[in-house]
């Protein structure tokens, strides 16, 4: 369909000399993904807004923050933008902006997916417009564009030029998403820019569409969240939220009960338990914590439960140079990400293989 026909008042902009059209990334044929109520809520909004008075203060804040949200879709474009308006003016010391502001591109689909470019604020800056593509030739290609991981947006619109076509995108191997439930790490939490957070890693690597539930600091196994990831059709579920739980007897409190939760409504979900991934600056409270996990997986087991998976988060960063995985001893930079995503993914691909 050429872009003309999608949107009779689409908005033109010229950007470096280079005439663009604007459309709204919820436009059809444009697919979009990582906002599992969209349909109802109709804003970019992670959690269903008529959910947020029975969430606690933070998980209220951040579910407007739009990590793991993404559009795609397929065109022959030869130059491709964005115009973004952000919720806020953000400002991390151990994070760029092109992180937790940014919005970056990857071309192909499966498993011949690549990144091309990263869009990101000007400091001080809220909206933002940029070219990732120009002078493109070769026909239609997939296109992805990842939201910001720690920040909200108003608006997000995608820029082609006059007479290309767009059509929906290519579909996922995987059927149904895989939904992450975790920290500020799951919610990308240092990554340079959102495809490098770990959950777009194995979303690229398994070719399946991801939801990212990630609360920075506030992701503490609250039963009224496990009633929403209950409620929804999933693939596969990666449960991470050991760093939140403020002491161990706060994970030993939750954590069986919020799997439990989960496990009763979706007996057949496949669900990988993960323990926190550290540089490990505490080990002998790791170790318990890990030990808490540990006994939700082995009691399901026991139970009978064949789809219940175990990742050791201390093995995630892997044997030799550890302390070059994270920024602060905690969260991690890209070349954490893609060994927590190399630790994980066994793991994962198995849940699925089982699902």
């Amino acid at each position: 369909m050429r872009i003309e026909d999608i949107d009779k008042n689409f908005a033109s902009e010229s950007i470096d000399g280079v005439d663009l059209f604007f459309l709204d990334a919820f436009t059809a044929p444009m697919e979009l993904g990582g906002f599992p109520f969209w349909a109802h809520d109709r804003v970019y909004c992670r959690l269903p807004v008529s959910s947020l008075p029975e969430q606690s203060a933070g998980v209220r804040g951040l579910a407007w923050h739009c990590s793991g949200g993404h559009v795609r879709f397929r065109t022959d474009s030869s130059a491709l933008a964005v115009r973004v308006e952000l919720s806020s003016v953000a400002h991390m010391n151990h994070m760029p902006s092109s992180g937790h502001s940014g919005v970056d591109m990857y071309i192909g689909a499966g498993a011949a997916k690549h990144y091309a470019k990263t869009a990101m604020p000007v400091a001080g800056q809220s909206r933002y417009c940029a070219l990732l593509a120009k002078g493109v030739a070769g026909g239609e290609r997939d296109v992805t564009l990842n939201f910001p991981l720690y920040n909200g947006v108003k608006r997000f619109e995608v820029g082609f030029s006059p007479q290309s076509r767009v059509s929906a995108p290519t579909p996922f191997k995987v059927g149904k998403p895989v939904l992450f439930y975790g920290s500020s790490i799951t919610q990308g939490g240092c990554a340079s820019r959102p495809g490098n957070c770990y959950c777009h890693h194995l979303g690229r690597r398994l070719d399946a569409p991801i939801i990212n539930f990630g609360f920075s600091g506030n992701a503490r196994g609250e039963l009224p969240m496990a009633a929403i990831i209950a409620g929804l059709d999933l693939s596969a579920l990666v449960l991470d939220y050991d760093h939140n739980a403020p002491n161990v007897d706060h994970l030993v409190a939750t954590h069986q009960s919020f799997f439990r939760t989960i496990r009763e409504r979706r007996p057949d979900l496949p669900v990988v338990l993960v323990t926190r991934p550290d540089v490990d600056l505490a080990p002998q409270e790791s170790e318990r914590r890990r030990a808490v996990v540990r006994q939700t997986y082995d009691e399901a087991c026991a139970a009978g439960d064949r789809r219940v998976y175990f990742v050791d988060g201390f093995t995630l960063f892997g044997r030799s140079d550890r302390d070059a995985c994270t920024v602060d001893g905690c969260h991690p930079n890209d070349l954490g990400f893609v060994r927590m995503a190399d630790g994980i993914e066994p793991a994962l691909r198995a849940a699925l293989g089982a699902s």
